[in-house]
């Protein structure tokens, strides 16, 4: 009776230890740049506040810059409010992005193409999976993103990835891994930005370059949230459908009735460029996904 006793008390606390690493495993950040992530190119290039809230990058002819978050995350959602490079920015690309730092890689990015002063700001989104990209898409910002900061924020769960600005969704990928669509789910990815001389290609495909002469070039963080599954070396706690990874559930699969209207209207006024429609360069062979459901 008391062995029984005993392999029952065993069993209950491998179920209590599991739940309870399911639930340290989503992170709210803690809002002190210098604690949740790390420089990673140019310190001299990196300016923080006193208090760890705000930061900024520096690009100018000696180097550009970027840091990384400490953790590495598998699904969960990273908000970061940005403000971009003012003034003639042509040639200069921000980069926000996820990124598994495997050969293979796995990536999730932002990238923000600097621009002739007062035209609109590009955003050009890309998925890699399994080192693949070719799925940019591009649009135009409906704001002046240099004037102050807009959130811009990634959802990566099991279901999709939506990339959102002040929370209006600009671009979904479902996971249509059944159906022969690479999908990133199992490579845990940390948090990049990085400001750098993309003038080869980033401005009117290379035909703006950089004007040193407006350098430095600055872009600003403040108020990031990270909620996301922190890996710890075994996706299935990332997985789990649990009260911690709340993004995991079924009512964060598809887009709300609001989400989608706004996802809509951001196709229809402000779409530039979507590899779903360059026939030409896919050689009339567009990739699967493009004819399977965005919702």
């Amino acid at each position: 009776m008391n062995n029984c006793l005993k392999c029952r008390a065993l069993v209950i606390s491998l179920l209590i230890l599991n739940l309870f690493r399911v639930s340290v495993a989503s992170v709210v950040s803690t809002e002190d740049f210098n604690k949740d992530f790390f420089v990673m190119w140019a310190p001299d290039h990196v300016n923080t506040s006193s208090n760890g809230r705000e930061r900024s990058l520096k690009l100018d002819q000696a180097s550009g810059s970027g840091f990384a978050s400490t953790q590495m995350f598998l699904f969960g959602q990273i908000d970061m409010q940005i403000k971009l490079v003012p003034g003639n920015s042509a040639g200069t690309v921000l980069a926000y992005y996820l990124a598994s730092d495997q050969p293979n890689r796995d990536e999730i990015d932002f990238e923000f193409l600097g621009n002739v002063s007062g035209q609109p700001y590009i955003v050009q989104t890309n998925i890699y999976v399994d080192g693949f990209d070719n799925r940019e898409e591009r649009i135009y910002l409906w704001f002046d993103p240099t004037e102050d900061f807009h959130t811009y924020s990634i959802l990566w769960n099991l279901h999709q990835i939506v990339f959102m600005i002040d929370s209006i969704p600009i671009r979904l990928y479902r996971n249509h891994a059944d159906k022969g669509v690479a999908y990133p789910r199992w490579q845990p990815m940390s948090i990049k930005t990085s400001l750098w001389n993309g003038d080869s290609w980033a401005t009117r495909g290379g035909l703006d370059k950089i004007d040193w002469s407006k350098s430095p070039f600055i872009a600003s963080f403040k108020n990031y949230t990270v909620d996301a599954c922190v890996w710890k070396g075994n996706p299935r706690f990332c997985r789990a459908d649990s009260s911690a990874n709340w993004w995991n559930k079924r009512s964060f699969s598809t887009l709300t009735r609001v989400q989608k209207r706004w996802f809509k209207w951001v196709r229809k006024y402000h779409m530039v460029y979507d590899y779903c429609q360059d026939n030409q360069r896919f050689q009339n062979n567009l990739p699967k996904e493009c004819f399977l459901p965005k919702y």
